[in-house]
């Protein structure tokens, strides 16, 4: 009997081949002037179409929510067009994939940001954390607040990439709300300290989030729409005086844009699975009614048992797809799975990109 994780689901508009999902995976070989994928990323993703649903890299929505050399962008229609190529591609050979919409916020650098100006957050509060520029990794630099007049602008963002990841043929959007990037610097309060109407309790903290997914959702319906949280997880140096109740609050509120799916990083993301006293990680997917993705720490027989047992709809796998292009088939045939070299993990070329060997590949040699 042919596992429920292998067999087929209709995430929204998108009919998934299976149930195993590629999780974004920030590699930096997009080309650090236009923000334009190449044809490396052909090759990249269209190896990986056998996943049910790939998630692309975290893509930013404009010039100014880039945090990373080489993160690739989906605001110009040359970026539009050079990921055309590979959406394009992935369809061909079968799999369906969707763009994550990212704006990082205050992890960033002036050296990446327009004009060498300060990265925007909700507070002018540095993280202190390193990022990736052309000097190698650098304290990210001190952020401005947001005016609250510019928020909109920051909404509007959001769809205007929405419009070109339609007309760079993907199959969905998903908004990045996670991993203490910028609608999670909103959503939290270490690094939320407004006094407006985006700040302190729990409904203004959350509404930049639900503004970006009416905006969104009334470009391209919810069924074409995923979301990315992290309720627990203190990456990019984050956190909140209280996640349940925040969260709680929020994926309520989510059920009324009938959602593709709830992108869940379940603890530290890529780290412990385990919870502090009063995080409660079933009851906030209960509270979902949608299809849930599940991510953070999966392997095959945590996977199998989580999708069998109705915990989630769908898994996804971040860092085992970069050395295994054919994960899934990997995963169905129990069989065993490459390592990855961690040293080509962001930056470089093909080596570490697209030369990891499929089944097919190592049977033939």
């Amino acid at each position: 009997m042919t596992e429920a994780l292998f067999t087929p689901l209709t995430v929204g508009a998108i009919e998934a081949r299976n149930r195993v999902v590629m999780a974004p995976l920030t590699r930096n070989r997009a080309d650090n002037d236009s923000d334009e994928v190449g044809e490396l990323h052909v090759d990249y993703y269209t190896q990986r179409a056998g996943a049910g649903i790939i998630i692309t890299e975290a893509t930013q929505i404009s010039p100014e929510g880039k945090g990373y050399l080489a993160t690739p962008g989906i605001y110009t229609d040359g970026q539009a067009a050079a990921w055309k190529k590979v959406t394009d591609a992935v369809h061909k050979a079968g799999g369906k994939i969707v763009v994550q919409l990212w704006h990082v916020g205050r992890i960033s650098h002036t050296s990446l940001q327009p004009d060498g100006q300060a990265p925007v957050a909700p507070s002018a509060i540095t993280a202190n954390m390193k990022t990736f520029t052309a000097k190698g990794f650098e304290q990210t630099s001190d952020p401005r607040a947001l005016n609250t007049e510019e928020i909109s602008r920051v909404v509007q963002d959001y769809v205007h990439a929405t419009k070109m990841a339609k007309k760079a043929g993907f199959d969905g959007v998903e908004v990045h709300g996670a991993n203490g990037y910028l609608i999670d610097q909103f959503l939290k309060t270490k690094t939320n300290k407004r006094d407006d109407q985006y700040g302190g309790s729990v409904e203004n903290r959350a509404r930049l989030l639900l503004e970006v997914l009416e905006a969104v959702t009334q470009e391209w319906d919810g069924a074409h729409v995923g979301l990315r949280l992290s309720p627990f997880s203190p990456a990019n140096d984050i956190a909140d005086d209280d996640a349940q109740e925040t969260f709680e609050y929020v994926i309520k509120q989510l059920n009324q844009f009938n959602l593709a799916y709830l992108h869940m990083v379940e603890g530290a993301t890529g780290g412990s699975r385990e919870l502090a006293e009063g995080e409660n990680l079933a009851k906030l997917r209960d509270l979902f009614e949608g299809v849930y993705m599940a991510n953070n720490g999966y392997d095959r027989a945590l996977a199998i048992e989580t999708v069998k047992s109705g915990k989630a709809d769908l898994v996804a796998f971040g860092r085992p797809y970069i050395a295994n292009p054919d994960l899934a088939e990997r995963l169905e045939r129990d069989a065993p799975l490459n390592e990855g070299n961690t040293d080509t993990y962001y930056g470089g070329d093909a080596k570490g990109y697209t030369d990891y060997p499929s089944l097919e590949d190592a049977s033939v040699g």
